[in-house]
């Protein structure tokens, strides 16, 4: 039996059915395998209410941080909202445009994790005793105490592969697989950019990282923006 072909023949149509008010999770933190290309184009397909999920709020007025400018987010879970670049998030927060839920970078990570493998909650000692616990259950094991969390999934995520094959078989450029392979298994919809796209076969399945299983769409992007770049010249998008 022939498996699958995943590949999508344009970035507007990977995209198409992300839909008004879905939970978007968003690869990479800083320009680390941030899919720009990808995002650029949810923000021309028009999706709005979303509710993103990525370590930060973006950089400049380009990526994450577009999407963000243009009205597109309602909500975003990230760990570090505000960094040297992200212009536009802190103003909308203060103003009361955009909602935020702050989470501590490990536990956002597990939380995605825990999502993608069934597991509803878990408990850390992360955030005891500060702001983030309040109106968290707390539990006391081994005489420490406890903060439950619980797992994260989205309708979709977008993330960025270095190369993939055309079953959907993922490796990323060092630590471009920050977040990437835990959203791939969080998410219902998985959508890739890559820089590559092979035939079956071409890829060591030793070095595999995000097994196909994962992926639904993937999109060749040879060329992919480095979002640095992008910032320094000033670049906004649209």
């Amino acid at each position: 039996m022939t498996m699958i072909d995943k590949s999508s023949t344009s970035l507007a149509e990977a995209v198409a059915d992300v839909f008004d008010g879905a939970t978007v999770m968003v690869g990479g933190f800083g320009e680390a395998g941030s899919p720009i290309e990808l995002i650029h184009a949810l923000i021309d397909q028009g999706a709005k209410n979303l509710t993103v999920v990525n370590n930060n709020t973006g950089s400049g007025h380009v990526g994450l941080a577009a999407l963000i400018e243009n009205g597109r987010v309602a909500r975003m879970i990230c760990s570090y909202p505000r960094t040297l670049g992200s212009k536009v998030f802190p103003e909308l927060y203060r103003s009361g445009r955009i909602e935020l839920e702050l989470v501590p970078q490990g536990t956002l990570a597990e939380r995605i994790r825990a999502g993608g493998a069934g597991i509803p909650a878990f408990f850390t000692a992360t955030s005891v005793d500060t702001p983030l616990a309040a109106g968290k259950e707390l539990r006391t094991f081994e005489g420490r105490d406890y903060v439950m969390e619980y797992g994260l999934k989205a309708d979709f995520a977008l993330i960025k592969s270095e190369r993939a094959d055309r079953h959907g078989n993922l490796i990323y450029n060092k630590t471009a697989r920050n977040f990437a392979p835990i959203m791939a298994m969080a998410a219902r919809t998985t959508i890739v950019q890559t820089g590559a796209l092979l035939e079956v076969g071409a890829i060591d399945p030793e070095v595999i990282i995000t097994p196909g299983i994962f992926v639904n769409r993937i999109v060749t992007v040879a060329e992919p923006a480095q979002e640095s770049r992008l910032v320094a010249e000033g670049r906004v998008y649209p």
